[in-house]
């Protein structure tokens, strides 16, 4: 039979003659025990105010600052994006900390009237329990942080299954929060990491220990965690596909059009969920665009993520870069024009060209995502037929517009296609 005794408020235990682990049966004068061991629960829930909860939540903040630009190092090293681009995921995982330990002491509820007189409602949160937090190889230490500070103010357990193509990431990144709760005394369990493959992830998705499961990754395996999750009436949050439109009005700053479009299409080596795969340009300036964003892509130094002057590292995988190939015979087969790039690089590692793409909207390649830097360039005459091309796709996410012209950007707020295909709308709906 066991106890915890990690808190210094269950010390007496040990003036009654318990330990930690206890022999569980008395007889003949002899204690004995053989059988499974029985773990003693203190049965109330919560003891921990949210607002000390954000304290551990700041503290882990802070042991990742203080190993920012060595995190942020191993980041580029096992994913393969930028230094730049490393250092700056570990920083958004060290910002969603700031931003939850101020949520801590806000974990509102709501009084609310009754009907009886003298009576009234009052609303209080409490923790699910444990939060499954399943994520990607493209931000594989930020979209924990998205998930695991906000679970662990409001009071939750964390099983963590990072990507197993960053298993280092996850190895370090456990350990700086590992030894915050070390340090503060706590429970190891308050967060677990599993380094595996997809047996992990459905094991995490079917357990009914797991009362909310959030995945980050493909729709195809989104999908799949789903309908396991939703088969034990589980609750999903699920952050997939993207297939992003820039809309580029001929009012446009276009010196700020191909520096942005740039790096929202290279940035990663477009594996981002939110990198940008379409663009459409207003006919009056297209041929302007194309010129200078061709000659910006021509220039883009490709090579060590860890070089500072580095702008494109490598793929993340040899099979990102057969898909890419692939995909890149797709779009010639469809009627692509490749205006820049379109090849893998012979060299060892997983180096590809950023490409450019001249084709028809209602090419079926357009409508999917291909995970790499490709960017296909499609021609407008009117904001509305723009609009209805970015709407053209299944999939939602994130969108832009450069304009001067209010009314047309508030016309293409109230538009938009927040996203149909996807279990979670990707995006904002703001047309009601």
């Amino acid at each position: 039979m066991g106890a915890d005794f990690v808190r210094n408020e269950y010390q007496f235990l040990k003036g009654l003659g318990l330990q930690s682990h206890n022999l569980g049966c008395y007889g003949n004068g002899i204690w004995k025990g053989s059988g499974n061991t029985v773990t003693s629960v203190n049965p109330s829930n919560n003891q921990t105010p949210a607002p000390k909860r954000g304290e551990i939540v700041r503290q882990i903040g802070e042991a990742l600052r203080s190993k920012l630009d060595l995190l942020g190092r191993l980041v580029s090293l096992e994913m393969g994006k930028i230094l730049a681009e490393g250092i700056g995921e570990v920083q958004e995982f060290i910002d969603m900390c700031d931003y939850a330990v101020g949520l801590s002491r806000q974990l509102n509820g709501s009084i609310i009237p009754s009907e009886r007189p003298n009576h009234m409602m009052m609303e209080v949160w409490n923790p699910l329990g444990i939060v499954g937090v399943i994520t990607a190889f493209n931000f594989p230490c930020a979209v924990l942080g998205w998930n695991a500070c906000i679970a662990l103010v409001c009071g939750n357990c964390v099983v963590w299954k990072g990507a197993p193509t960053t298993p280092l990431i996850t190895l370090a990144t456990t350990k700086l929060i590992a030894e915050v709760l070390e340090r503060n005394g706590l429970p190891g369990a308050i967060f677990t990491c599993i380094c595996g493959g997809a047996e992990i992830g459905q094991a995490i998705a079917e357990d009914g220990r797991i009362p909310l499961v959030s995945f980050t990754g493909s729709t195809k395996v989104g999908q799949i965690v789903q309908k396991a999750v939703n088969a034990r009436f589980g609750k999903c949050l699920l952050e997939l596909s993207g297939n992003n439109a820039i809309i580029v009005m001929e009012d446009a700053d276009l010196a700020m059009v191909v520096r942005s479009v740039l790096f929202a299409a290279v940035g990663t080596a477009g594996q981002r969920c939110t990198s940008s795969r379409r663009l459409l340009l207003h006919e009056k300036i297209y041929q302007h665009v194309i010129e200078q964003l061709t000659d910006a892509y021509k220039q883009v130094k490709l090579g060590d993520p860890l070089d500072k002057d580095t702008l494109l590292g490598p793929l993340h995988t040899r099979a990102s870069k057969m898909n890419f190939e692939k995909g890149i015979q797709v779009i010639k087969s469809q009627g692509g024009h490749i205006l820049t790039g379109g090849s893998v690089i012979e060299h060892e590692g997983n180096f590809v060209q950023p490409t450019i793409v001249e084709i028809s909207k209602d090419a079926p390649v357009v409508k999917e995502e291909l995970f790499g830097p490709v960017l296909y360039v499609l021609k407008f005459q009117t904001l509305e037929e723009a609009i209805e091309i970015n709407n053209s796709v299944a999939q939602g996410l994130s969108s832009s517009i450069f304009t001067r012209s209010p009314e047309a950007i508030f016309k293409w707020i109230g538009t938009l296609n927040y996203g149909s295909e996807l279990p979670l709308a990707q995006g904002i709906n703001f047309g009601g």
